[in-house]
């Protein structure tokens, strides 16, 4: 990956790589093996799983002996083991129900492969009939087997009674002296017990080992979302420019323009509408709201019913209550915006002092002119109105009206004169 950040901490959909393989087997008991020198993977894994065992494989032996190195998990007798893979993080929770089923029915050994266009590389799935017999690596592989096009996915299911068993009996009798996972399949047989493959689609077990299947796997994981929500009702005028996160929520009858980023943390409820080019992270949307073009929500920006956040305005930490309209150009931070207050172009919060962020209150009704800066700490009344060009730094009265801007000064005839003066600095004949 050419990164000093571990492979499985690399994020797709908001999420690491990691958090969506935990993902995919919520509830299960999780036995985490990893290498040495990689705490930052347990503590990733340990943050999203606080039960999670965690075993460390000191010498790089294969992938049995990786599966190995958490025999003490292994040992109390789980109905079924899944061997997953970090870096493997499509993989879909119905998928290794599937793999489960399998072993419901009979099998010690239940395999994930695909049928890729070009199985050139991957390990061949010999079957017969609807059992399987071996995986054969494409270097051993006969001309015959290369043949064939049902290929190994990497994602295994053992059966719990027998899973311990099979995994010690793997030897490294091959070139590379490894221990080979694979080989649990022929050994299972010789013990005279049943392995199967089951077919998935190449996306479900995409692995990842370069920046550029990293952004593969985002872009098939952006389809799901994408058509996900589309199913579910939202309607997307350019659903290839939208981005999503993995935990991103929608209502009923929500429409989303081109060109919208959601962040992690991101609801948007019943008929709201965002508009092109805003980002919006860590922040909720309410019934019938308007955010954008170009509107920018940070995290704890919270929207009420039919609220409108408009072009160039940023909203963070701050509720914006029921109605309320802050249509241009404006920052909101650390704030409250009442019930159909109205928010002026221009206008900011300026909510933090260089060491501490203050609060902004502004009250329902509240009218906030062009172009003013409420200093925070700072309280607008409810119904109260401030001038435009105002800089507030006393609480507002409800119903006041405050006004703090220089008095303006009028000079008859100044353009001209100066205009005169500077042509004739640069030498310019005088006008008529």
């Amino acid at each position: 990956m050419r990164t000093s950040l571990p492979k499985a901490l690399h994020a797709i959909g908001g999420r690491t790589l990691l958090e969506h393989v935990l993902s995919a087997v919520s509830g299960a008991d999780v036995a985490l093996v990893v290498g040495p020198d990689h705490g930052a993977l347990e503590t990733a894994a340990k943050k999203l799983v606080p039960q999670a065992q965690v075993y460390v494989q000191r010498e790089r032996l294969g992938t049995a002996h990786a599966v190995l190195a958490a025999k003490t998990a292994l040992s109390e007798k789980h109905d079924d083991i899944l061997v997953m893979f970090a870096d493997t993080p499509l993989v879909r929770p119905e998928t290794l129900t599937q793999l489960r089923g399998a072993l419901a029915q009979g099998a010690a050994v239940a395999v994930l492969g695909f049928k890729p266009a070009d199985p050139t590389g991957y390990g061949r799935l010999v079957m017969k009939g609807d059992e399987l017999t071996a995986i054969v690596e494409h270097r051993d592989a006969s001309t015959d087997e290369r043949k064939i096009d049902f290929v190994n996915g990497g994602l295994m299911a053992l059966s719990g009674e027998h899973a311990l068993t099979i995994l010690e009996r793997i030897g490294n009798a091959n070139a590379k002296g490894e221990y080979y996972l694979t080989d649990a399949v022929t050994i299972a047989r010789d013990m005279g017990l049943k392995a199967v493959a089951i077919e998935t689609a190449e996306d479900d077990v995409l692995g990842i080992n370069t920046k550029a299947q990293l952004a593969q796997a985002e872009a098939v994981l952006q389809n799901r979302l994408r058509s996900a929500a589309m199913e579910a009702g939202v309607t997307m005028v350019a659903p290839e420019t939208v981005f999503l996160s993995a935990d991103t929520k929608f209502g009923k009858d929500v429409t989303i323009e081109p060109n919208v980023v959601f962040g992690l943390g991101v609801t948007v409820d019943d008929g709201a509408v965002i508009r092109s080019f805003s980002h919006l992270e860590g922040a909720h949307v309410g019934k019938g709201a308007r955010v954008g073009p170009y509107a920018r929500l940070r995290p704890g920006a919270d929207l009420g019913q039919d609220v409108h956040i408009g072009n160039f305005v940023e909203v963070k930490a701050a509720k914006i209550e029921a109605g309320a309209k802050a249509n241009h150009l404006s920052y909101i931070g650390d704030a409250r915006v009442g019930a159909g207050a109205n928010i002026g172009a221009g206008t900011i919060t300026c909510n933090y002092d260089g060491i501490n962020k203050h609060h902004t209150d502004i009250g329902a009704g509240a009218f906030i002119g062009s172009n003013s800066s409420l200093v925070a700490p700072v309280k607008v009344g409810d119904g109260a109105y401030v001038g435009s060009g105002s800089v507030v730094t006393k609480d507002v009265p409800a119903d006041a009206l405050a006004v703090e801007r220089s008095e303006q000064t009028i000079k008859e005839g100044w353009a001209k004169r100066f205009r005169e003066v500077m042509a004739l600095r640069k030498g310019m004949p005088k006008k008529k």
